[in-house]
């Protein structure tokens, strides 16, 4: 992004305050070839957004396997893939990605080969790819050379794409360039800061740009961001979206003025809110949340008009950003909130650290290196308070805002209908009241301080009363979220279609949140697991034991869900990053699960004796090498490897899981259900751990990428599992 007439630093800020306009737009089957409709423009159930700046195709693809897809974020916006400047003697900066050379896909993330691998990977991970598509403009004067792919070109010289007659050649200024911004005709049609302006009226050079878009297409892509949106005319738009293949969502980046209210790009898509970012992210910087209840009536946009965001490339670097991964826990707070409170379509950013705003990415020799978080990546959407409210934002999708409470500026709560409840604390001290919820009994996963899997919580619990009340300690500076999908203890017991009924008011807890802490110390790499003799801790198998969280290091804590009255042994053991297994050096521990409550902890430290002590031969000694052996033939087992098949044939996104009455099998809480896989198409197949001589009903439910739940017919399933062998097979067909 080069000027000829003013300094880089200018032009960069000219781009970045005054030009950048984006917005994204929902094409629909059996609209017009011109105009694409905006009618129910919405991206899915799974909407939320992140942004990975500047990521590998390889990066992301990993990615999108092992964090987004699991955590229920449903797409990631990708830089622009086509073939670029490549500027070396600037020390390759970020924006030389956004002067284009070709449609070819080669750029320092990767080529078309990776870039159809990353796609396919996000896909089989329920994760959409939208690209940032840079069709405004080509590259600038002062760029002349080879491109990222080899490509040679000149300035209005693009060989085999376009000449000079495909460029607007404004003659106002001198120069070409935009110099009244509130001018529209010369904002459209003349260069922005010297990118050769393409003719976007003209039909081959639209027929050339919605060409590079079914490419894209046709290789799976979801959507795209259009950059810089308002220096092209909406008909201009119509015309190249219009003869786009499918329906991909697109989102127009738009900052309003006097000569461009983003309401103007609202009629073919969704549009960038940037005054989102403006007042959450003063809200949050200020400690002043309690006029956010009053969020829609302080935007341009309406909701459903709307893609918010706290920060976003640009305005990290032009000043704009009222807050940036620079504020730590601040803006992970005022993130974590976008996707609690129901406004637009949430996008997220994730970074890379710079001082230098012209800065690119961690790279070797202008070749962008692969993402480690923490390593020049700073992976803002990772945070435990942003990644786990994402789930949160799925589940309460749809829902409005209820029992709104604000008793200072720097507190506010608030529910949504009845599945989901979040606080905000930006006080310097910790808040303690009783909310009112509207949440059913129970006892819910903290999600804003630890992760929720498999029926086990990292973090802090929440008890409800059967008056939907909680009374609960926020942190300073820290944020709660709770909803009907991290449901720890007191669960529902099932209903004759196989769902839910919720307890009623006065009754006892069926299940217990128990809470293990182990006060232990470790060495770099280590982390801390709880090991026992029921399945719900592994059944003394180290593979199988059950991650403790170090957020309160070195307290690590766990909170499992595990039937009133259940008796088990356990120890503390620590792994490393070779896999070495170290046993705590004294007697197993025992406890007993209370009756009549529905919570319980049991703070504890490493190598210190806690509870009642069982006898030798009740489970491994403190040794690893003492772990158990087979059972002989007759004896008991301690539990039973139960491997259940079901034969079920599933639409493109779904997936088969089993769900049931014990903990084993999620308490009946499909958010707990346990994954079958699919290797053995259309036979689906999982090994579950279960206690013996233990009588459980179930069922097999599928989910498809939305989120969206199919139980089978009834009746429930029963079986009873065995005492002696110590395995079982249960083949099935879906109903």
């Amino acid at each position: 992004m080069f000027t000829r007439n003013r300094p880089l630093a200018a032009a960069l800020a000219s781009v970045l305050l005054a030009a950048a306009l984006s917005v994204v737009v929902l094409l629909r089957p059996g609209t017009p070839d011109l105009v694409p409709a905006k009618a129910d423009a919405n991206p899915g159930n799974r909407d939320v957004i992140v942004h990975l700046f500047q990521w590998p195709w390889a990066s992301i693809a990993n990615e999108c396997t092992t964090v987004l897809g699991p955590k229920g974020f449903g797409a990631v916006q990708v830089s622009p893939p086509q073939e670029h400047v490549v500027l070396g003697s600037q020390g390759y900066p970020w924006w030389q990605d956004y002067q284009p050379v070709s449609y070819q896909f080669v750029s320092r993330r990767g080529n078309r080969a990776a870039f159809a691998n990353m796609v396919s990977a996000c896909h089989n991970a329920g994760v959409k790819i939208y690209v940032d598509a840079v069709i405004n403009h080509m590259a600038g004067g002062a760029s002349t050379g080879t491109g990222s792919a080899g490509s040679t070109y000149s300035q209005y010289n693009y060989p085999g794409i376009y000449q000079n007659q495909d460029f607007h050649h404004c003659g106002r200024n001198g120069n070409d360039d935009i110099v009244a911004w509130g001018d529209r005709w010369e904002v459209q049609n003349c260069e922005l800061v010297d990118l050769s302006d393409l003719a976007t009226e003209s039909s081959y050079v639209r027929g050339k740009i919605t060409a590079y878009l079914n490419d894209l297409v046709s290789l799976g892509v979801d959507g795209f961001r259009v950059d810089a949106a308002k220096h092209m005319p909406v008909a201009d738009l119509q015309a190249i979206l219009g003869g786009v293949s499918g329906t991909p969502y697109v989102f127009h980046e738009v900052i309003e003025d006097s000569a461009f209210p983003p309401g103007e790009y609202a009629g073919i898509g969704d549009v960038t809110e940037f005054r989102y970012g403006d007042v959450v992210g003063n809200a949050f910087r200020d400690a002043n949340l309690s006029n956010l209840n009053n969020l829609a009536s302080q935007m341009a946009l309406a909701s459903g008009d709307a893609v918010n965001f706290v920060d976003n490339h640009d305005t990290q670097r032009n000043g704009r950003a009222r807050l940036t991964y620079k504020n730590g826990q601040t803006h992970a707070l005022a993130a974590a909130f976008s996707l609690a409170y129901p406004y637009g379509t949430p996008q997220l950013m994730s970074s890379f650290t710079f001082s230098n705003n012209d800065a690119g990415p961690p790279a070797s020799n202008g070749v962008t290196s692969q993402v480690s978080c923490g390593s020049g990546w700073e992976c803002e959407h990772r945070k435990s308070v942003v990644a786990n409210l994402v789930g949160f934002h799925n589940a309460v999708n749809g829902t409005g805002v209820a029992n709104w409470t604000s008793p200072s500026a720097s507190r506010i709560a608030f529910g949504r209908g009845n599945v989901g409840f979040a606080a905000f604390n930006r006080d310097g001290a910790a808040w303690s009241t009783t909310f009112s919820t509207g949440l059913p009994a129970g006892v819910y996963c903290n999600v804003a301080t630890g992760d929720f899997t498999a029926g086990a919580c990292a973090g802090s619990t929440v008890t409800v009363n059967g008056s939907g009340q909680a009374a609960v300690t926020v942190a300073a500076n820290s944020a709660l979220a709770i909803y009907t999908g991290a449901l720890v203890g007191n669960p529902p017991s099932p209903t004759a279609s196989g769902t839910p009924s919720p307890t009623p008011s006065g009754t006892a807890c069926t299940s217990v949140a128990v809470t293990l802490e182990s006060t232990a110390t470790t060495t770099s790499g280590q982390h801390v697991f709880v090991a026992g003799s029921i399945a719900q801790l592994g059944s003394w198998n180290t593979a199988n034991a059950v991650a403790m969280s170090s957020a309160a290091y070195p307290v690590w804590r766990v909170t499992i869900s595990l039937p009133a009255g259940t008796s088990f042994a356990y120890k503390y053991i620590k792994k490393d990053g070779s896999g070495t297994v170290t046993w705590e050096s004294i007697a197993n521990r025992s406890r007993t699960v209370p009756t009549g409550v529905c919570a319980v902890t049991y703070p504890e430290t490493w190598n210190v004796p806690g509870g009642s002590t069982p006898s030798p031969s009740a489970s491994p000694t403190s040794s690893p090498s003492a772990s158990p052996s087979p059972s002989p033939t007759g004896s008991t087992c301690a539990s039973i490897a139960a491997a259940f098949s079901v034969n079920a044939t599933t639409t493109w996104g779904q997936n088969v899981y089993v769900v049931g009455s014990i903990p084993a099998l999620g308490n009946w809480n499909a958010a707990s259900a346990v994954a079958l896989s699919s290797a053995a198409y259309p036979v689906w197949t999982a090994t579950v751990n279960l206690p013996t001589g233990t009588t459980f009903a179930y069922k097999y439910l599928k989910k498809d990428a939305a989120g969206t739940v199919t139980w089978e017919s009834d009746p429930n399933r029963a079986r009873t599992t065995p005492t002696v062998p110590c395995t079982a097979t249960y083949p099935d067909t879906w109903r």
